[in-house]
């Protein structure tokens, strides 16, 4: 049984797509159609621009969505189907590419609320005042325990549950700074400040979930074509008015990526194809799971394995 998976911020990358575009007619068609929903050329930022403007919030969330969909389209070419997987999946904004890629948002809205999302989520807080951090080699007991002390009368709580020994806090910068400190003393083996612009999935976040609540609120839903696994819930979604709210939820919410693959697994899933740019989805997916298989596509070049 196969599931594909869909990858969130932090695999974006220069050039990722082009080929895929290149190769594809109807990949081609999806950038296309995602610079006429946003009024700008984001191709020519994620074929040519630089990096740094590319990993802005409002421009990665809408380019990886993208490069995730125009892969699908490409799979879509070459004789798979989004209903070969029992399941889509996706990490934090790879919950919209899983969405669109199935049929319950069209490609432009889903464009159009990415950079909605991507916006409101850089403009909840002032730059400099909130942080995330990833705290490896303890599990989610342990760093909610610590993220719930160092927090005092901020906020500072578990955001990413990645797999068995990657925990990602976010909340107030002292405050994520002062729960790295602990972990670090429990007995975490490496406890990063991350490079990101914004406190991401904490109540922190609240003014881009009201934000979003408004947005969705005026797109169409659909039912997707296979089930959701949504990131809150970490069990299957398909009742378009549920998948609103928990896109509203999942601004808030914790990402509990490893329970959703769990949850997957435990329903005979063998083989988790990551769709779109990275590899870093099938890294946490063999953590999780030993012994599943995963593959990955987001280019041409990455056919001849799928067919193995």
């Amino acid at each position: 049984m196969r599931t594909f998976v869909f990858p969130g911020q932090g695999a974006q990358a220069i050039g990722m797509g082009r080929e895929l575009a290149e190769a594809y007619p109807a990949a081609r068609a999806v950038f296309d159609e995602v610079d006429e929903a946003l009024g700008e050329n984001l191709s020519a930022l994620i074929w040519d621009g630089d990096i740094e403007t590319l990993t802005l919030t409002r421009n990665a969330q809408p380019a990886l969505m993208a490069t995730s969909v125009a892969a699908m389209r490409a799979l879509e070419a070459e004789g798979f189907s989004i209903r070969d997987a029992a399941f889509v999946a996706g990490h934090s904004l790879g919950e919209y590419s899983a969405l669109c890629a199935a049929g319950a948002i069209t490609l432009a809205d889903t464009a159009r609320l990415l950079q909605i999302r991507g916006t409101a989520m850089q403009e909840a807080v002032p730059v400099g005042q909130g942080a995330m951090a990833a705290i490896l080699g303890l599990d989610l007991a342990t760093v909610d325990r610590i993220a719930r002390e160092a927090a005092g009368d901020e906020v500072c709580q578990a955001a990413n549950d990645n797999d068995p020994a990657q925990v990602v806090i976010s909340g107030h910068k002292e405050a994520v700074e002062r729960a790295a400190a602990l972990a670090r003393a429990a007995g975490a083996k490496r406890a990063l400040m991350l490079p990101v612009s914004a406190p991401f999935h904490c109540a922190l976040m609240q003014p881009a979930a009201t934000v979003m609540g408004d947005a969705l609120a005026g797109v169409d839903i659909h039912e997707p074509a296979v089930p959701l696994i949504a990131n809150v819930r970490a069990e299957p979604v398909q009742q378009p008015g549920a998948i609103r709210q928990l896109l509203v939820e999942q601004v808030t919410g914790s990402v509990r990526w490893r329970e959703s693959v769990q949850f997957m697994a435990a329903q005979g899933v063998t083989e988790f194809w990551e769709i779109g740019a990275g590899k870093a989805l099938s890294g946490m997916i063999r953590r999780i799971v030993p012994g599943a298989a995963t593959r990955s596509f987001g280019g041409p070049s990455d056919l001849a394995a799928l067919r193995g």
